[in-house]
């Protein structure tokens, strides 16, 4: 498998994964996964180990299911999550909620879990899954109340979980990360890089 570039699926829409796959040259397609995610567990690493699994999962079926795989491919699938004090904090539901998740999180530290799963397809085939997860922990300086709804009233939080995002307009509240910057964004394409390339498999 070494030294043969794999064609690259991305299992997400989201723009910030997207740009952090082209910012390390790599080249891929988008399909989304469009199924309805379930988790068993309420450990947060453990949660975002299986909802990445679940959107690469999906779209490698559709793949095989479609013959739409010609070589070798890897399915990427990857989820983000907010944690603190043992509470999941997802994308929020309402500006009141991201309101809420950001009080908590003003002058706190809290865990920025990112899972990742990566199928390798060959011959119309999974032929080898990895799954991992990197944690990062973030500090933030307290937020007035009326920076908090400053905050909320941009939209910015509404797609992002913890109702937060790094690299927008929430970087001044940010005082200091703990692990790699990327994975709060929303994929440590460092590791995935290294992990893939331990097992012989070339994206870049």
């Amino acid at each position: 498998m070494a030294g043969a570039k794999c064609r690259l699926v991305l299992a997400s829409a989201s723009p910030r994964r997207k740009e952090l796959l082209a910012q390390i040259g790599a080249e891929f397609d988008i399909l989304p996964a469009r199924g309805e995610e379930h988790i068993s567990t309420v450990k947060p690493e453990q949660a975002v180990v299986e909802l990445s699994r679940q959107k690469a999962e999906e779209v490698a079926g559709l793949l095989v299911s479609k013959k739409g795989i010609t070589g070798k491919a890897v399915v990427l699938g990857a989820d983000t999550i907010v944690a603190f004090q043992g509470e999941i904090l997802g994308k929020p539901k309402s500006r009141e909620d991201a309101a809420r998740m950001l009080r908590m999180l003003s002058g706190n530290t809290h865990s920025v879990f990112t899972g990742v799963a990566a199928i390798l397809l060959e011959h119309q085939e999974a032929v080898k899954t990895l799954s991992f997860f990197e944690e990062t922990k973030v500090t933030m300086y307290p937020m007035t109340e009326g920076e908090i709804q400053g905050y909320v009233a941009t939209g910015e939080p509404m797609d992002k979980a913890g109702a937060y995002g790094i690299q927008g307009k929430c970087a001044i509240y940010i005082e200091k990360i703990a692990g790699d910057y990327n994975n709060v964004v929303g994929l440590p394409v460092a590791a995935l890089y290294q992990r893939l390339s331990k097992s012989g498999i070339e994206i870049l």
